[in-house]
């Protein structure tokens, strides 16, 4: 079965990273033919070709720019022509806004892999909500819940996102020079968050939970994922405002964007991501527990079905105390620290594993009705 994925790919974040680990682990599936549409070069393009799959690039598309769109679709349904898919899926709205009308046109069976919460407000899904899809995947349970803004009556599968849980050990000579490399202490407590560079990710949330205990002098904050617009920037100053403010400034590592996250995983002790808007599913979480990291979040979202009482601490969003408090037993409780860490990869597994959940989606997309007529 060959199977088209549609994306913007302009950007880097969870949804690129899946499509990654598809790419990646696609021999667990062989009958299972992965091809790729991207609108835009960047990592991800780059990524994806070194994995040998085939790329296709269609004409950048932005929707202010009408002929742009056109073009995008035209490329599309030339694409669609020239080569036989069973069927197409399209990643978020916005691939679904712009191009789920040609597949349908097209006669080949739509996919939408919702990979966030729909409000209907937003203008991709106003449009998407003309296109209906053949099935709908869903990331978890909680962004399931929302699709009754959009597609109330289509067939609905929630998926969690197969995710590379293998480890990443470093000998001790390797962790050490890693964290010398970012001038951290080999007996500091090392905090991890890696997430995009915005602020309903809640650093600043942990900087306030931080500069309550900046008495503590075992910890370093690693902070990976740099900024990809305008407004991330001026987001990531604040954030460095606020801990010269406080008193925590040179604690704080700034990593910027990385190809290395499961190496910094490895070297790190406790991941942290204190969200105050709730997460849709949470990769980074997943990737951290893979690690053998224990991991801090808000009780809000796919958070909760990703963290348990087994590998982490949840607390109420936005809750500088509470939060604070999580760090602080993790930090000084090291028994405790390492309780949750031996449950961490076997939790990443339960919910992740690449091979079990590539062959679902594999079932999934084969049993579909192939409908994929309409406009």
């Amino acid at each position: 079965m060959r199977v088209l994925h549609v994306y913007s790919g302009n950007l880097y974040g969870g949804i690129e990273t899946m499509l990654l680990t598809l790419a990646r682990e696609r021999a667990v599936c062989p009958w299972l033919e992965l091809e790729v549409a991207l609108c835009f070069d960047g990592r991800l393009s780059g990524e994806l070709e070194a994995t040998g799959v085939p790329l296709h690039r269609l004409p950048e598309a932005r929707a202010r720019r009408p002929q742009t769109v056109r073009r995008a679709r035209r490329a599309l349904a030339t694409l669609l022509e020239q080569r036989p898919f069973d069927r197409v899926v399209c990643h978020a709205a916005w691939s679904q806004a712009l191009f789920g009308g040609v597949v349908k046109r097209a006669h080949v069976p739509l996919v939408f892999w919702a990979h966030d919460c729909a409000t209907g407000q937003h203008w991709t899904e106003r449009w998407a909500r003309h296109i209906h899809p053949d099935l709908v995947l869903c990331n978890s349970r909680y962004t399931a819940d929302s699709l009754a803004t959009l597609y109330p009556d289509a067939p609905t599968i929630v998926l969690t996102y197969p995710i590379d849980t293998s480890s990443c050990g470093l000998t001790v000579e390797e962790r050490a020079a890693l964290r010398r490399e970012f001038d951290t202490p080999e007996g500091a407590t090392v905090l991890i968050q890696v997430s995009r560079m915005e602020a309903w990710k809640g650093h600043a949330v942990v900087v306030e939970a931080l500069g309550r205990l900046r008495s503590k002098a075992d910890w370093v904050w690693w902070i990976v994922g740099g900024a990809q617009r305008p407004e991330e920037a001026r987001y990531a100053d604040s954030l460095a405002a606020s801990a010269e403010r406080l008193g925590i400034a040179d604690r704080l590592r700034f990593l910027g964007e990385r190809q290395d996250v499961r190496r910094l995983l490895a070297a790190a002790d406790v991941h942290c991501q204190a969200n105050v808007a709730p997460e849709p599913f949470g990769i980074a979480y997943v990737e951290a527990l893979a690690a053998g990291l224990p991991v801090v979040a808000s009780r809000a979202g796919g958070a909760m079905e990703i963290v348990d009482d087994s590998c982490g601490l949840l607390v109420p969003p936005g809750d500088v105390d509470a939060l604070a408090l999580a760090l602080e037993r993790l930090i000084v409780d090291r028994a405790f620290r390492a309780k949750l860490a031996r449950c961490a990869t076997p939790r990443a597994r339960q919910l992740s594993d690449p091979a079990r959940q590539i062959r679902r989606l594999a079932q999934a997309l084969a049993e579909m009705s192939p409908v994929g007529v309409g406009a």
